[in-house]
């Protein structure tokens, strides 16, 4: 038997998850949470399998991020439910080392489909994620573009850049330049949107 606790701050959404869930014969929610405060607790009197988490509010992205539910109990896996992501949010929720992500639009098969397949040792992702990580397409920039882009977005004035980095102030505006054609952008702040949204830095 797969036993599973769901961690969800809203009661509606929570209960709805748990009975899709105990529909299956292989898994028994057991045990629900609402808050960080008593999810480790929770966790260690019944030893999840798996634990289900929210992490589209603050909340629940901070408690998939924490380390002593993965040291404490080694053996469990995460399995985050987000709404909508992006490819910068998708890589950073990958390196939270969650077993896996999927969306809460997806149909209920694919959610047990993904249980299931964190307790077999395996890994899973939302189809509709991979599409976004796919739709992303590969990072054009540089190490070098990536740098004075960060620079850029923190409000680093150019001449400054150029001294940080030992270049010219030309070669700094020919990077720019050449950042703003390679990702798109109509101009700088568009690029740095662009680039953000693509997990390109």
């Amino acid at each position: 038997m797969i036993r599973v606790l769901l961690v969800e701050k809203a009661r509606l959404m929570r209960g709805a998850v748990a009975a899709l869930l105990s529909r299956e014969e292989d898994i028994e929610v057991v045990a629900e949470a609402g808050g960080d405060g008593e999810v480790i607790a929770r966790a260690l009197m019944c030893r999840p399998d798996v634990v289900v988490i929210d992490v589209d509010s603050k909340e629940g992205e901070e408690l998939a991020a924490r380390s002593d539910l993965r040291a404490r109990l080694p053996d469990c896996r995460m399995l985050l439910l987000m709404a909508s992501t992006t490819p910068e949010r998708l890589r950073r929720i990958l390196d939270l080392h969650a077993g896996g992500v999927i969306s809460t639009n997806a149909p209920a098969d694919r959610l047990v489909h993904g249980v299931r397949k964190l307790v077999r040792g395996q890994r899973f992702i939302d189809p509709e994620f991979a599409l976004v990580a796919l739709d992303a397409g590969a990072n054009p920039l540089t190490p070098r573009d990536a740098e004075i882009l960060r620079l850029t977005a923190d409000g680093t004035p150019t001449r400054e850049i150029a001294e940080r980095l030992s270049l010219s102030v030309a070669t700094v505006r020919n990077h720019l330049s050449a950042i703003t054609r390679k990702t798109g952008g109509r101009n700088r702040i568009d690029a740095i949107r662009i680039a953000r949204e693509s997990g390109w830095m």
